[in-house]
């Protein structure tokens, strides 16, 4: 710069360095997203669009204007809405509770609440076909069948979601200071208006981003529909499935997907146009301080009502599992989880014995959500200031494996990552990496709202101070956010342990998860191997309650709780 040009101002040149650092941040996700899940998902959507080198557009009309298609898409969509309306619904009023409230078990039923998300969709399906199905509780009890009905779908989609909306709301409403309501209510507002102008409008960008999570994830329900719909519902990714899986027509599943695609892209256009309008600063404090034994007649109603719903949501399906696991045709025992190692022993359909498989799922899901960690830290911390379109199509690209067919990405696997330099098919590092693309959106929508409720004023001073930008928020956010890094790994890794949907077809036969293992079993006919199904499922349960347990009591700040 010469003599006589105008220096640049320190803020100028904060906001250049801030800008770099934001698009290095963005660096690593990118390159992530491009090589496992653009790269894959495009790959089985040519494969299936281009016959001899010529692209076959026109079967997109002949898919589009099919009205059994149309169906299905209607029925995904408007199911989808009312299982997110439902789960929010009945799931805010527990996070409250475990936001605000002290009482026994509260650490052992909030792992015990997560448990559902994490288990095979197959099997949770089969749980309540235990229960609302022929035969099942609710028929013995009171002559009435739900299987086969819309409600059977809601409710397994609201036991499925519940966790969603408990962490990610209770997470963010627990750190939020109640003497700000308390405050409203000195000035003359009512108990209902101080929540609504205070509360509400803080927990806002949390309760979309769970709204979000639970829209996703039943926008592209599998194995709920599959076994409760019958043959006469089916969602777009059941529909992916039939075609591609059953029917080999792979013309039709990729114009399906890319209209799974395109809506699930609307959607989150529409999420990033209305939250990020009302994303501002919070006084964030100690969870210790606002948690409290309930007080009055209200508040026990209000606790106990949601640990009967819970009860009868999240634990008699649980309870379904064991009951059936240990119904052998001998008498209740252990005759299931005997036969498992026999399996294992001659070789049979259980290719390894039980602990095998738990160990296999355990280390793939650490190692994914040491991936969705990294990946989805540095990109929520790129995303933590407001920004143009490019860092908002950026934030959008993050939650697009969550609306995708796991059916495609798994194939796109097979297919896209048979070359070198990424011939990873005969690796076992391909079963993380799948996860962790669903994990990434997790730690992403977990860790945002609290970045982004961070004062910014505390960066600039510490701007002020010298600080480069990686120090200021390795200063100012990090110890502020330790807690939702917290909740971030402990959603990943569940995520990752349970996942299914394409773990089923990159997994090596000889390392199977647990997931891929019950699936073997309720793929084939017999009464015995519907019971060994029911018990792995127990132990998987089991398993993710454990590792849910653990996480629970890590200490990430002096909160003691995540």
């Amino acid at each position: 710069m010469g003599p006589g040009a105008p220096k640049e101002s320190p803020r100028r040149r904060a906001d250049l360095r801030g800008a770099a650092l934001r698009l290095a941040l963005m660096a690593v996700p990118t390159a992530f997203f491009a090589l496992f899940f653009l790269y894959p998902v495009a790959a089985i959507v040519a494969r299936g669009l281009r016959d001899g080198g010529q692209w076959r557009l026109g079967r997109a009309g002949e898919v589009l204007t099919d009205p059994a298609v149309l169906d299905i898409l209607w029925f995904t969509g408007w199911q989808a809405a009312a299982s997110t309306a439902l789960t929010l619904a009945l799931a805010l009023p527990g996070a409250y509770v475990f936001a605000r409230f002290a009482f026994p078990g509260k650490r052992l039923l909030r792992a015990v609440v997560t448990v559902p998300f994490v288990l095979p969709t197959v099997v949770a399906g089969s749980a309540f076909l235990a229960l609302l199905g022929h035969g099942g509780l609710l028929e013995r009890l009171w002559g009435v069948r739900l299987d086969t009905t819309v409600w059977s779908i809601l409710l397994a989609h609201v036991f499925f979601n519940y966790a969603v909306v408990v962490r990610t709301v209770g997470g963010l409403w627990a750190q939020l200071d109640p003497r700000q309501e308390e405050a409203a209510r000195v000035l003359g507002a009512s108990r209902l208006a101080a929540w609504r102008r205070v509360t509400l409008p803080a927990l806002a960008p949390a309760v979309a981003a769970a709204a979000l999570m639970v829209f996703l994830f039943t926008f592209t329900s599998f194995g709920v529909v599959q076994i409760l719909g019958g043959p006469r519902y089916a969602t777009l990714e059941v529909a992916i499935y039939r075609e591609t899986a059953q029917l080999l027509d792979l013309p039709t599943a990729a114009v399906l997907t890319l209209v799974q695609f395109a809506a699930v892209a609307a959607v989150l256009g529409l999420h990033a146009w209305t939250v990020r309008r009302r994303e501002g600063a919070l006084k964030l404090v100690d969870p210790e301080r606002t948690a409290r034994r309930p007080r009055g007649a209200a508040q026990w109603a209000l606790l106990w009502g949601v640990l009967a719903s819970v009860a009868l949501l999240i634990l008699l399906p649980l309870a379904v599992l064991v009951e059936r696991s240990l119904d052998a045709p001998g008498g209740y025992g252990l005759g299931y989880y005997r036969a498992l190692q026999s399996a294992a022993e001659s070789g049979g359909t259980f290719f390894v014995a039980p602990m095998e498989a738990v160990w296999n799922s355990l280390r793939y899901a650490a190692v994914a959500a040491v991936f969705a960690l990294v990946v989805g830290g540095l990109a929520a911390a790129a995303l933590t200031r407001k920004a143009g379109r490019l860092v908002r199509g950026f934030d959008a690209l993050l939650m697009l494996p969550l609306g995708t067919s796991a059916v495609t990405v798994g194939f796109g696997f097979l297919i896209a990552l048979d070359e070198p330099p990424l011939d990873l098919r005969a690796s076992w590092i391909l079963v993380p990496l799948a996860q962790a693309l669903v994990g990434v959106p997790f730690v992403v929508r977990i860790m945002l709202p609290v970045l982004r409720a961070v004062d910014h004023r505390l960066r600039e001073a510490a701007a002020v101070l010298g600080a480069s930008p990686l120090r200021a928020w390795r200063e100012v956010d990090l110890p502020m956010v330790a807690r939702a890094l917290g909740v971030a790994a402990g959603f990943a890794f569940a995520v990752s342990l349970g996942e299914f949907g394409a773990t089923v077809f990159i997994a090596r036969p000889d390392h199977p998860t647990l997931p891929v293992a019950v699936a073997r079993f309720l793929g084939r006919a017999g009464q015995l191997n519907y019971g060994q199904a029911m018990a792995l499922s127990t132990i998987l349960m089991l398993v993710c309650a454990a590792s849910l347990l653990l996480l629970e009591r890590i200490r990430t700040d002096r909160s003691g709780e995540f």
